[in-house]
């Protein structure tokens, strides 16, 4: 095999360029589930797979846009970029995976109110200058604000509390 030259290995370590390649990875594989899977419709009468399949290919297309203005972007001395930091933030990670994990046994369990104070209170703790009772306020607004919003306003058809036990 023959080894990688100099610029393609500076270049595969940008983060723009991985950014965009995962944008179309992703931005694809959206638009070809919700073309397959559902009908399409028209803009007159759009079908269920119209909003899916269109995010998708939108998604495919910034994708192509960020990674070709990492190939196109000119070489200076130290600019090449880790693709993860040399002192990972692991706590803010964590809780930022965790809070929507959260929203989705809290939803099933308890409803959206609970869900929503949980995906909210725990994530917002991810953040280094985060406090409790800043994470605290930050959840009770935003359970409020949401609950309101989706439950009442939109009619989302998932109950605002409930209680089903038997883990």
């Amino acid at each position: 095999m023959r080894p990688l030259s100099g610029s393609f290995r500076e270049l595969t370590r940008r983060r723009d360029f991985h950014a965009g390649g995962l944008m179309v990875l992703i931005g694809i594989g959206v638009a070809l589930k919700g073309w397959s899977s559902y009908r399409i419709g028209t803009l007159m009468q759009m079908g269920p797979g119209f909003l899916p399949t269109s995010l998708g290919v939108i998604l495919a297309i910034l994708g192509i846009l960020i990674a070709a203005a990492a190939i196109t972007r000119a070489e200076t001395a130290g600019d090449t970029e880790r693709i993860l930091p040399e002192q990972p933030q692991w706590r803010g990670w964590l809780c930022i995976l965790a809070g929507p994990a959260l929203f989705i046994v809290c939803g099933r369990y308890f409803g959206m109110a609970p869900a929503t104070f949980a995906c909210v209170f725990v994530s917002a703790l991810g953040d280094r200058s985060a406090t409790w009772k800043s994470s605290l306020i930050l959840a009770a607004v935003v359970t409020v604000f949401g609950t309101g919003l989706f439950a009442y306003v939109l009619h989302v058809p998932m109950p605002v509390l409930t209680w089903k036990g038997g883990w």
